[in-house]
């Protein structure tokens, strides 16, 4: 395959298969809790139904209220262009950004949402971006201090690079300075995918984070929402597993076959990290919204870990 295709298929490997490890998540945690639970495949009915039902906007909404969507989804299609999906070799845009260019643009299209959910004026959506920031002051350090650390431990900030040390090192991967990053990464992961049992699973306003932002969404808005919602937690997740967990399973040849295969392993990946979530979202007791800073505090102290120890020994 040619690497224009191979990047198109990254890209519409997170866009057409996102919705499906959102699907599975809900479904875990339904069975978990002893229900029958949803079709795996219900995200992408959620998503045909809004799409063709009518646009509503609100009378006080800007520009901004329509765009962030749109700048949202957008940035969630470049990202994959930046990280290894299917391929453990740069592809043709690979090395327009480092890992933390995809970050930041991940960290764009939050800020986006949180102008969104305060631009109408809603009480509840006022809410959601307030907690949605306090949350990201704690978060974005953490998120910094892995990247960092990253770049001291692999010598550079492509994320192929790393792919690359940790599967031809063993030592590396099995060295304390790597199993506190992936610690502390998989701590920011229950966070910015929002299963840390400080968020709601449910539509109780007053219990909403991130969700609270878009109540005032509807029809094709929020499909666009709800879709770079679950890009953006299948981007983390193949970040989690093909850069730092699980480098193994990514296509080296470019082959029809070969990518067929990365595509597969990367399923597999996810339903693991999903199978994982489900369990520490089901099993924790909810902590009240003030003890979010415990958890986060802990990914901060793991990612400084890190740091030193790959400083000192």
């Amino acid at each position: 395959m040619g690497d224009v295709a191979l990047q198109a298929c990254q890209v519409l490997t997170i866009l057409l298969l996102s919705p499906l490890i959102h699907g599975f998540i809900v479904f875990a945690e339904e069975r978990a809790q002893g229900n029958r639970g949803p079709s795996i495949l219900q995200p992408y009915r959620d998503l045909w139904k809004l799409l063709h039902k009518e646009q509503l906007i609100p009378a006080t909404a800007s520009f901004l209220f329509w765009s962030a969507p749109m700048v949202s989804f957008i940035a969630m299609l470049i990202v994959p262009m930046l990280i290894p999906v299917l391929t453990n070799y740069p592809l043709p845009l690979s090395n327009t950004g480092d890992i933390l260019g995809g970050g930041l643009l991940l960290t764009l299209a939050t800020f986006f949402l949180s102008l969104a959910g305060l631009d109408t004026g809603h009480p509840y959506g006022g809410v959601g971006s307030s907690r949605e920031a306090i949350l990201g002051v704690l978060a974005e350090p953490s998120l910094i201090m892995v990247f960092i650390g990253i770049t001291l431990l692999a010598g550079a900030m492509l994320p192929f690079v790393v792919n690359h040390l940790l599967v031809a090192s063993l030592a590396t991967y099995l060295s304390p300075a790597h199993l506190f990053f992936v610690a502390a990464f998989f701590i920011l992961l229950t966070v910015e995918t929002e299963r840390l049992p400080i968020h709601s699973s449910i539509h109780y306003e007053i219990y909403m984070i991130g969700e609270a932002r878009v109540l005032e969404y509807s029809g094709p808005l929020l499909a666009l929402v709800r879709w770079s919602s679950w890009m953006k937690q299948a981007i983390l997740y193949t970040i989690f597993a093909n850069v730092l967990a699980i480098p193994w399973g990514l296509s080296s040849s470019g082959t029809i076959g070969s990518i067929v295969l990365s595509i597969m392993a990367l399923l597999g990946k996810w339903l693991a990290i999903a199978v994982a979530m489900a369990v520490i979202e089901t099993m924790q007791s909810r902590l009240r919204f003030f003890r979010y800073q415990e958890p986060l505090a802990l990914a901060l102290v793991l990612a400084t870990l890190a740091v030193v120890a790959r400083q000192v020994l």
